[in-house]
């Protein structure tokens, strides 16, 4: 929990399981032999890696005083009553949820935000679940996720999350990764992701089938500074001339300068005219159609400036 403060993480999130009721006992005694196993059947190894409630209320615990979120996901239906009864910021549900309609319908009745991620899925069923989430609790977001660890970049689609955008756009979008590296969430982020998250590991060589698809906490921050700065970047979607621009636009913005020389008295026409870089400032470059026509009411000399002293009955627009 430290090590992702250190990174600048708002939220440390594990996974939550109650094993009766996430696994049938099959699915529990089934021998487990890979390489990455802690015992000699699949429950076993969930039993080993599993922590208990009462480890969960000190990891809570610890989160607060350091000052970080503390959730997990909740990966059946009591885990989630004990994520509840922790007072938990939000409920994470994970891919193998999001298509149980029962477990999502309890899940947004306890009325937390839910963070929702879509691996495994159709959008027809992210439709479905937007349904039936919706009218219980609309406190919810969508992440756009592909279940494969470690992840392809081929296999992400981060196009999906413009689909999420336009699909449901009165919820968040976010992106939830199993990739290598960080470039392929910063551009989630540059898409629009308001949610982010990444598998942490202290050591991608330990065992387990997590690790490599996970990011060691010197990346963790590297991503964590990355997505600060692209969220600066964003910024506002006006364009215009901004104060930090003023100084390049002093140095090297252009003016309407006379072509060849102009007498006093003259109806200015396009082949006068030309594009410099000039002193003193005149006309923005964008300006000279609108001149076409007009007179001038003093000599102008070859390679002058033309400014609004030069022309008659000039009236200055102004920009919007």
């Amino acid at each position: 929990l430290l090590v992702l403060q250190d990174c600048g993480a708002d939220c440390a999130k594990f996974q939550k399981s109650e094993l009766e009721y996430k696994f049938n006992k099959k699915a529990l005694e089934r021998p487990y032999t890979s390489k990455h196993s802690w015992g000699k059947t699949y429950g076993e190894h969930k039993r080993h890696l599993e922590f208990s409630h009462d480890q969960y209320r000190e990891l809570k615990k610890y989160a607060e005083e350091i000052g970080i979120f503390f959730s997990a996901s909740g990966m059946d239906e009591m885990a989630v009553e004990f994520l509840h009864e922790l007072d938990v910021p939000f409920f994470k549900v994970g891919s193998g949820d999001t298509n149980n309609f029962p477990y999502l319908e309890k899940t947004a009745k306890k009325g937390r935000p839910m963070v929702i991620s879509s691996g495994m899925q159709s959008m027809n069923t992210m439709h479905q679940v937007y349904q039936i989430v919706k009218p219980i609790n609309p406190n919810f977001c969508f992440l756009q996720c592909t279940s494969a660890y470690p992840l392809q970049p081929e296999d992400v689609n981060l196009r999906v999350i413009s689909a999420y955008q336009s699909a449901f756009p009165d919820i968040p979008i976010g992106y939830s990764g199993h990739e290598t590296g960080i470039a392929i969430s910063v551009a989630a982020v540059a898409m629009g992701a308001k949610v982010v998250e990444r598998h942490v590991t202290l050591d991608k060589t330990w065992k387990g089938s997590d690790h490599q698809a996970s990011l060691e906490p010197n990346e963790l921050a590297e991503l964590v500074k990355a997505i600060r700065t692209v969220e600066k970047a964003m910024g506002s979607p006006v364009k215009q001339l901004l104060p930090c621009e003023m100084a390049c636009n002093e140095k090297l913005g252009k003016s309407v300068v006379a072509k060849v020389t102009i007498p006093e008295g003259a109806v200015l026409t396009l082949d006068m005219l030309t594009v410099k870089v000039g002193e003193p400032k005149g006309f923005p470059p964008e300006a000279i159609f609108d001149l076409v026509g007009q007179k001038v009411k003093k000599h102008i000399e070859e390679d002058e400036t033309i400014t609004e002293q030069a022309v008659e009955n000039h009236v200055k627009k102004v920009k919007c």
